[in-house]
């Protein structure tokens, strides 16, 4: 899709106060076209698949079932859309249980709205997106004895490195593929095997990881 295209966005989410906000916020965006809105995660499952959207904003906390049992269904079904939690847990255990089944951001619902609309937008570039006070969960979440204390002691591979400093910038496998000019598919392969040397479940995670050891490394 051109990027001057508006990219099409839906948002599943049971607070319909909410809901209406953010749907406001979207339709003054010229980047986004609003295209449906789901009050609870079965439907929001059906419409996703209905609507193939570029963009889903998801709730964590639903009555019927959760973001992530949501997020996990999508992604089984080989949906495409980019999916962006939209929370108010600022939870350790929410967060990595989310980023671990693929979402690609969270972001807590109390921000301002210029800025959530700034990080959406980001998002919608292909950027993974996380509100910034939650950074500080992830990093204690990666102290772990068992996991290597550079890239070269987790042996990675030149490759491997050059897709790690991309996932600091928190680009998606399509615009990694663009910029090293290869395909995306064999990008998501060295995402795999690099997340598996260095012990870490999510793209997210790997990114915090390689930004801590590269301020360590400055620092030294």
């Amino acid at each position: 899709m051109p990027t001057n295209d508006p990219q099409t966005l839906l948002i599943v989410d049971d607070h319909p106060l909410f809901r209406k906000g953010v749907i406001q916020l979207i339709q003054a965006a010229p980047e986004f076209r609003f295209v449906g809105e789901a009050p609870s995660g079965t439907e929001g499952i059906a419409r996703a698949l209905a609507l193939q959207p570029d963009m889903i904003l998801l709730d964590l906390n639903m009555k019927d079932m959760s973001g992530v049992e949501v997020l996990r269904a999508l992604k089984g079904a080989g949906l495409e859309s980019r999916i962006v939690m939209l929370t108010v847990s600022d939870q350790a255990e929410d967060l990595m249980a989310a980023l671990q089944a693929g979402a690609d951001g969270y972001l807590l619902k109390d921000m301002e709205p210029e800025d959530l609309m700034a990080q959406i937008v980001e998002a919608a570039r292909g950027k993974i997106t996380i509100s910034e006070r939650l950074t500080n969960l992830l990093v204690n979440s990666l102290r772990e004895k068992n996991r290597p204390v550079n890239p070269v002691e987790a042996g990675l591979t030149e490759q491997e490195n050059r897709i790690l400093e991309q996932l600091i910038d928190g680009k998606s496998n399509k615009l990694i593929a663009k910029d090293l000019g290869i395909a995306e598919g064999t990008v998501k392969v060295h995402v795999k095997h690099l997340l598996k040397k260095l012990n870490l479940r999510s793209r997210v995670e790997a990114a915090v990881w390689a930004d801590r050891v590269k301020r360590q490394q400055s620092k030294g």
